[in-house]
């Protein structure tokens, strides 16, 4: 089994000699070049600009105005509703993520290839997007229940990736062991399988927690109050933001304590093969008479988590009429929502890259601050950071504000820790001894990063891209404060048409917005199977 926190030689030459290094080898002893740790504090440094301007705007009006916004009772009260909310929907994630992975990597299910692609399609819808067709087809599903349910169906694949990514990498032979020694399939399950997840699980549970804290339209439309709600009402109701700044602080402090949590939960612990050789693949264990239950557990899932969204979807575009569908406005503005996403994409993979590649061969102080850093933004919801970037623009670069570069930086600070995770695992995989090879023949540090590291890494770079384009097409709250005038996404337009209640001028919007995502979801998932 691959150890989960590889440790490895300080120095190359304590490896013998015509031996590859280790893939997750770290430079304990040696500082990252400049070439890459310019770009990379630079990186950080942007991404801790909406941190800046919480400091600013909290403490605008002195420390006792702020601290009377966060001991409010209404704080308290926020404060409740996101952590409940929080906590169902990590723990029904894992539940589905965890069952779904085991069943399409580990058993022996009729068309598990299949299933491994259908159950990664709800990355492809927004939450809002959910929200707004459960809550269309079931108006009673308002508040705590129908948040909850929208919230699960679009964020249990976060957990799903990462343990499918580790049940194919982990080698079987201790479950072949606890099996030979009497023990049944649930209970080698439990005690051998299962602990090898927990890092795994443990990371996509965190995603997914951060995903609640941070969500905007599925809780707005479902009327339920929690922390970004009430942040966006405290930014509208009044033009004094530090209230809104101060509810920020929380949400950041409460971030801060999930991820450090997750990591002392985590620690070092490890499960590393000790043998020689190549892992083998584990033979898919036999259903039997669980064939039907696992089959019927995987259809409804799908089901509910995208057939029932498309459903609706058609009932209101059937529903629809001349005067609902404009196919000039719908492909504009599709157009618009795939060359936005895709610069912020591009941004963002751009800013990730000298982070990625000194968090996977750096061990020290500065890598883990410069990954740390790149974290910031996603911490905050979206309507702060947008938020942050107008205070930036307004004061230092008017020139900027109500402009596209403007909207497509927010993508970039939202979304740089989806970037820098999937280039950090990817340069990981790509062993480091041959950027040494390079750097003993003279090679630049940045040229061996061009030449070398890149080049490996790239599959897992663009499967990165992929889904950071995706997440910046499905981004509501940022959009909808830093759009040029006149311009409008996909998002948007459903944003606006639901607030009306016009559900069927909404739909071919959701449509066409989950079509477009589906794609690179699709793809994703092909590339996990």
């Amino acid at each position: 089994m691959h150890s989960t926190d590889p440790v490895a030689p300080a120095d190359p030459a304590a490896c013998p000699a015509g031996a590859t290094a280790p893939a997750g080898w770290l430079r304990a002893g040696r500082r990252p070049p400049a070439d890459l740790l310019v770009p990379a504090a630079l990186a950080a440094l942007f991404a801790l600009l909406p941190l800046g301007y919480l400091a600013v705007r909290s403490l605008e009006r002195g420390p006792a105005f702020a601290w009377d916004v966060i001991a409010n009772e209404r704080t308290a009260l926020l404060l409740g509703r996101s952590l409940g909310l929080a906590a169902v929907v990590v723990s029904a994630s894992l539940l589905l993520g965890v069952s779904l992975a085991w069943l399409t990597v580990r058993t022996a299910l009729p068309g598990a290839r299949t299933w491994s692609v259908l159950v990664t399609l709800p990355l492809a819808v927004p939450s809002y997007v959910a929200a707004f067709t459960w809550l269309s087809a079931f108006p009673g599903l308002a508040g705590f229940k129908g948040a909850a349910l929208a919230l699960t169906l679009v964020s249990f694949p976060y957990v799903y990736l990462p343990v499918t990514a580790a049940l194919r990498g982990a080698d079987p032979a201790q479950e072949e062991v606890s099996r030979s020694l009497g023990h049944g399939p649930l209970r080698t399950f439990l005690r051998v399988t299962l602990p090898q997840l927990r890092p795994a699980a443990a990371g996509g549970a965190v995603l997914v927690a951060l995903y609640v804290f941070s969500d905007f339209g599925a809780v707005s439309l479902m009327r339920y109050d929690t922390f970004t709600r009430g942040i966006y009402t405290s930014y509208r109701a009044s033009f004094d933001r530090t209230p809104a700044a101060a509810l920020s602080v929380v949400l950041v402090v409460m971030t801060i304590l999930l991820v450090a949590a997750e990591a002392r939960t985590r620690g070092r612990a490890g499960h590393a093969r000790t043998g020689t050789g190549t892992a083998r693949p584990a033979v898919p264990a036999t259903l039997g008479q669980w064939r039907i239950p696992a089959l019927a557990w995987c259809t409804a899932v799908t089901a509910i988590a995208v057939l029932m969204p498309l459903a609706t979807l058609g009932y209101w575009l059937t529903v629809g009429n001349s005067a609902t569908w404009d196919p000039a406005r719908l492909l504009d503005t599709a157009g618009t929502t795939l060359g936005v996403a895709a610069a912020g994409a591009a941004l963002t993979t751009l800013l990730a890259l000298p982070v990625g590649v000194i968090a996977a061969r750096h061990r020290g102080r500065t890598a883990h601050l410069l990954e740390q850093s790149a974290y910031a933004g996603h911490a905050l919801p979206g309507i702060t950071v947008a938020l942050s970037l107008v205070f930036f623009a307004v004061r230092y670069a008017e020139p900027l504000y109500q402009e596209l570069p403007l909207l497509v930086c927010a993508y970039a600070v939202l979304f740089l820790p989806v970037a820098v995770a999937a280039t950090r695992a990817a340069v990981l995989q790509s062993p480091p001894v041959l950027e040494d090879v390079a750097r003993s023949l003279g090679r630049s540090p940045l040229r061996v990063l061009r030449e070398i590291t890149v080049p490996l890494a790239a599959p897992g770079v663009a499967a990165g891209a992929a889904l950071t384009f995706v997440v910046c097409m499905k981004e509501l709250p940022a959009t909808l404060l830093l759009r040029p005038t006149g311009m409008d996404t996909l998002a948007t337009r459903l944003w606006t048409e639901t607030g009306t209640g016009s559900f069927a001028a909404a739909a071919p919007y959701a449509a066409a917005l989950i079509l477009l995502a589906a794609i690179p979801s699709y793809l994703l998932g092909r590339h996990r199977t």
